[in-house]
C-alpha cells in the first residue's frame, strides 16, 4: 500500500514594508534633481556659445524693458562680427582699461579683487574688480546686480567659460555682447553709432575713446566727450602702448 508523503505548508514570504518618503527627503530629492538640471543645462549652453553666436542677452532684455517704463523707443543695436573683424586696438584698449592680466589669469584676478575690496572698505568710490571673463559670464549668463547669489553664479560661469572656451572666444563674446551705448551693444554696433565705421577700422584713440565709457556707456559719450572721459582716453592709449602682441 502506497504512502502518502506529507506536505509542509510553505509560509507566506513576508512582504516588505513600503516606507513613505520624509517632508525632508523629498525636499532633498528635488534640491538634488534641480541642482542636477542646472549643471547640466549650463554646461550644455556654454559649449553651444563656444560655436553659435550669442544674439541675445539679460542685459538687452532688461534695457528693453527699462525703455519700455520711460516711454522711450526699445533700441537695440547688436551686430555680431568674428574677432577677426574687430580691430586689435580695440582688444587691446579693453584689455588696458578692463583687465591687464586677462591674458595671465584663469578667470579671476584676485589681486584686483583683493584691492578693490580695501578701496570699497575706505569709502571710496565702489570697485568691481572683476575680470573680462567674469563680465562675459555677468553679461551672457545672468542678470545685474551686486548679490552674493549673482556672485557665486558668476564665478561658476566664469570658470566653465574658461575651461570651455578659452580666452579668443571670451574676447569675441565680450567685444560683441558689452553695453557700449544706449541701447549699443558690441563692438560693430557700437563702432557704426560713435564713428560712422566698420570695427575693423578703429584707429587707437577710437578703440581708447570705446573703452573709456565703459563703466557706464549710458551716461559718458565716446565722442564729444567729457574731460574726464578724455583722461581716460589718454591713459588708455599710453597703456595700450606697453601691450605687446595678443597671443590668445
Amino acid at each position: 500500500m502506497a504512502t502518502k508523503k506529507l506536505v509542509k505548508p510553505t509560509k507566506p514570504k513576508p512582504t516588505k514594508k513600503t516606507t513613505q518618503p520624509t517632508f525632508w527627503g523629498k525636499v532633498k530629492k528635488i534640491v538634488w534633481k534641480t541642482f542636477l538640471w542646472f549643471n547640466i543645462i549650463s554646461v550644455i549652453l556654454v559649449f553651444l556659445f563656444k560655436f553659435v553666436p550669442v544674439g541675445y542677452t539679460p542685459l538687452m532684455a532688461i534695457r528693453a524693458f527699462e525703455h519700455n517704463s520711460a516711454g522711450k523707443d526699445m533700441v537695440c543695436s547688436h551686430d555680431w562680427v568674428p574677432l577677426s573683424d574687430i580691430s586689435i586696438n580695440l582688444q587691446k584698449a579693453v584689455i588696458a582699461s578692463e583687465d591687464g592680466r586677462f591674458l595671465k589669469h584663469s578667470g579671476f584676478d584676485f589681486t584686483a579683487m583683493q584691492k578693490a575690496f580695501k578701496s570699497n572698505n575706505k569709502g571710496k568710490k565702489i570697485k568691481g574688480g572683476s575680470t573680462i571673463s567674469q563680465q562675459t559670464a555677468k553679461n551672457v549668463f545672468l542678470w545685474q546686480g551686486r548679490s552674493y547669489i549673482r556672485k557665486i553664479f558668476e564665478a561658476y560661469y566664469t570658470f566653465l567659460i574658461e575651461i570651455i572656451w578659452g580666452k579668443e572666444r571670451i574676447m569675441e563674446v565680450y567685444l560683441n555682447s558689452i553695453e557700449m551705448g544706449d541701447g549699443v551693444y558690441g563692438a560693430e554696433a557700437a563702432s557704426k553709432h560713435w564713428f560712422h565705421k566698420s570695427a575693423k577700422n578703429l584707429t587707437k584713440y577710437d578703440a581708447a575713446a570705446i573703452a573709456a565709457i565703459l563703466p557706464n556707456p549710458r551716461k559718458y559719450k565716446a565722442t564729444n566727450s567729457s574731460s574726464y572721459v578724455n583722461r581716460r582716453k589718454n591713459k588708455i592709449v599710453k597703456i595700450m602702448r606697453q601691450i605687446g602682441k595678443l597671443e590668445y
